[in-house]
């Protein structure tokens, strides 16, 4: 539940990168440029950046080309990948290298490492440690958030004029009570609140805090969380917004199992568009945020730094658009059909234009667009239409097929590619109306469609089996990476020979020697070219070394990847790799992240598994001791001593307890047997006290000798121990009070069989 201090909190909060003190306007793309107190301040438009972007192909002072430093906490996910992507294509443009650290600049000592092939940082949302890049003087710029300790641009989306545009939606369709989900934890979700708050406001709508729903994350576990609150207040509002789609896509089917209707009874808008939000049930509408766009516009300032130019420490933004889907109960799909095309319009008019509008709503193409630049092939689908009314012959099958192909790739939504069927026969069908027509064209036309619904399902088809193609190809790699890593031995880890089962180009994997020195442990080159020699040293400065990457390298062309080598207990180092894209390199963006992970365990086990081995090695020696001792103190606590032949002497010194009985037991016996001995003389004259269950151990040992056939003789029982022990069962046991006695006895032939009655202790 919302606490009940969310009112006053809410009404002082004062976000990062919100806009105090200066109005704002909308532009027609949907960014937000500064105007009156605005202009000259601490925001501007990221499109600005793009128009004066530059190309520098070389470090001044250097035949190499610059590099763009790129600090990431991850590279997988939609967010993630794409802001990598948009790096990477930009620094291309401009001639530059892309190198990827996985981390933050505090985790990865930055500046240090690679601080020699850097020329210019670009820190994606982890800052921590961020202080020290600044200290550089080196063009440095952050994505995703704000941050004043770097004294540095900042590239964020435009949260402030997105969620504007969704709230706004919202009151057009009649919704007054709307509440507002998200993470306040996170900077953006603020300034999104903030736009929710105001455009409210503006619409004569009070605040109401028992709609303010906090959740826990912006992920989908967030949205879950927070169902049941914004359950309890289903019948107190109309609509919600959330601070992200993930927040909304983890929250809306725990509002379906509920019973509540998407859109009749709650109208959703989220924030983001992610690749899901088309695909769940109803499609999302949502505030699409171009994330590649932030990447580019993030490397455009670098480059132009590099160039000379100053960047001063503001905001940068970029554009968001209201994407408009079922969720909040637009059906843009159907409007954009019952809109009525221009009169006169026919095959070889504006149906062009509508046909690439179609794929590309709700967006409008530029009238300064030709529908050809967007999809080429939609010339080609006329033509064959065009013939089938005719009556004249189509074009090529497999240009045609090319040409449907085409139109998934622009949006892969079967909804809106089956709407392209719809408009062809709403066209056609006013066309009859309009020219009339025989029952030939109409069933040659009525032919057509069927074949361009069948090949467009086709070519959708196709998509989705490269895709399934593509993970089962994903999880065979992935599998014999783990496999060759976690089954190998530690020269297979350390050698990267598994690279091999990836689509790397170069690998190199340098091991912490101390603080500030790598040393190198393995190698790959898929094409032979040079590698660092194996036990090489390297600063972190100069790793990886430039005058050993692959040729392929200075062009820009292939991604550098640096990932930390890291478990719980130890950081072990970097594995550098180089290679296309993060999609391209591993087939989805997070595995690489899995093979350093991977990596990392293998290394543990290795030395887990050596130091065991030293451990048992050890161990082994030491029960080897502690035998040898056990036996040393085994025949002192028990020697035995042949003291004529056929006649064993077994002194014994000391308290008899129940552990040292079965010693003596044990020794006696084994004794007995090695020496083939027909008497054994049990001297006890050493022993304090004898009591019955001495005795009775004492009556043990004489059984199992005589089951060697040699005989027991105890020597040194006293005459008043003797006494006190006449209850005691001692069987044949012979007793003498002296080993005089004893061995007097035994020199004369042996023991009389008439000494002593069977039960009771003989006394001599």
């Amino acid at each position: 539940m919302v606490d009940g201090s969310l009112g006053s909190e809410v009404e002082s909060l004062d976000p990062s990168g919100s806009n105090p003190g200066g109005s704002v306007q909308e532009d027609g793309a949907g960014g937000r440029q500064a105007t009156g107190e605005d202009a000259g301040s601490s925001t501007r438009d990221a499109r600005r950046i793009a128009e004066r972007s530059v190309r520098r192909t070389g470090a001044p002072g250097t035949s190499r080309a610059y590099t763009v430093g790129v600090i990431s906490p991850y590279l997988d996910g939609s967010f993630w990948n794409s802001v990598l992507t948009g790096i990477h294509e930009a620094a291309q443009q401009h001639g530059c290298r892309t190198l990827v650290m996985r981390g933050t600049p505090a985790e990865l000592q930055a500046p240090s490492l690679a601080r020699e092939q850097v020329d210019g940082w670009i820190v994606v949302i982890g800052v921590n440690g961020i202080e020290r890049l600044a200290g550089e003087r080196v063009p440095l710029v952050v994505i995703g958030t704000h941050v004043h300790q770097g004294n540095c641009p900042s590239v964020i989306p435009d949260n402030h004029s997105g969620i504007r545009s969704a709230v706004r939606h919202l009151i057009e369709h009649g919704h007054r009570r709307i509440a507002f989900v998200g993470c306040f934890h996170e900077s953006d979700v603020r300034v999104r609140f903030e736009g929710y708050r105001e455009t409210l406001a503006e619409a004569g709508i009070p605040l109401d805090p028992e709609l303010v729903i906090r959740s826990d994350d912006n992920w989908y576990t967030g949205g879950e969380n927070a169902a049941p609150q914004l359950l309890a207040r289903r019948h107190a509002c109309t609509a919600a917004v959330f601070g992200t789609d993930k927040n909304a896509l983890g929250m809306i089917p725990l509002l379906k199992a509920a019973g509540v209707r998407i859109p009749e009874e709650l109208a959703i808008v989220g924030f983001d568009d992610v690749p899901e939000a088309q695909a769940t049930d109803p499609p999302m509408t949502t505030v699409r945020q171009r994330f590649e766009i932030m990447g580019s516009a993030a490397c455009d300032l670098v480059v132009s730094m590099l160039a000379g130019e100053t960047a001063l420490p503001e905001l940068v933004l970029t554009p968001t658009t209201l994407i408009q889907r079922l969720s909040c109960g637009c059906d843009v799909i159907q409007s954009f059909l019952d809109e009525e095309a221009a009169p006169g319009e026919d095959a070889g008019g504006d149906l062009d234009r509508r046909m690439v509008e179609l794929l590309l709503a709700p967006e409008r193409l530029a009238p300064t667009t030709p529908p050809a630049a967007v999809w080429p092939g939609v010339a080609l689908v006329l033509e064959a239409f065009s013939a089938a009314i005719e009556g004249t012959a189509p074009p090529p099958a497999k240009e045609l097929e090319r040409a449907y192909q085409q139109a998934v790739g622009i949006t892969p939504d079967m909804g809106t590619l089956m709407a392209l069927v719809r408009l062809l026969r709403r066209h056609h069908e006013r066309r009859r109306e309009l020219l009339g027509g025989d029952a030939a064209s109409a069933h040659r036309v009525d032919a057509f469609l069927d074949s361009v619904h069948l090949s467009i399902a086709r070519a959708r088809l196709s998509v989705e089996a490269d895709a399934v193609a593509q993970l089962g190809m994903l999880v065979r790699s992935n599998y014999e990476v783990g496999l060759a890593l976690l089954s190998g031995s530690q020269q297979e880890s350390l050698s990267l020979s598994w690279l091999a089962k990836t689509a790397a180009m170069w690998g190199c994997l340098a091991l912490r020697e101390d603080a500030t020195t790598l040393v190198v442990a393995g190698a790959y080159s898929r094409d032979g070219s040079a590698t660092p020699p194996l036990g090489s040293r390297y600063r972190l400065e100069a790793f990886p070394p430039a005058e050993l990457l692959p040729p392929a390298a200075a062009s820009g062309a292939l991604m550098m990847l640096l990932l930390p080598i890291r478990t719980a207990r130890r950081d072990w180092g970097i594995l550098a790799l180089m290679g296309p894209t993060l999609r391209e390199l591993a087939g989805d963006e997070g595995t690489v992240g899995i093979w350093a992970s991977l990596l990392a365990a293998a290394l543990e086990r290795n030395e887990l598994v050596q130091s065991l081995s030293a451990k048992n090695e050890a161990l082994e020696a030491a029960y080897a001791t502690e035998r040898t001792l056990s036996d040393t103190v085994r025949e002192l606590g028990c020697p035995l001593i042949p003291l004529l032949p056929g006649v064993l002497l077994v002194p014994l010194v000391g308290a008899l307890d129940r552990d040292r009985a079965l010693q003596v037991l044990t020794a006696v016996v084994e004794g007995a047997g090695r020496h083939e001995a027909r008497f054994v003389l049990l001297d006890i004259t050493g022993v304090p006290a004898v009591d019955a269950q001495v005795a009775h151990a004492l009556g043990q040992t004489s059984r199992a000798v005589a089951l060697l056939g040699a005989r027991v003789i105890l020597v040194g029982m006293r005459p008043e121990i003797a006494r006190s022990l006449v209850d005691v069962e001692l069987d044949d046991l012979s007793t003498y009070s002296s080993l005089a006695g004893a061995l007097h006895e035994l020199t004369r032939g042996g023991l009389r069989a008439a000494g002593a009655k069977r039960g009771a202790p003989r006394i001599a």
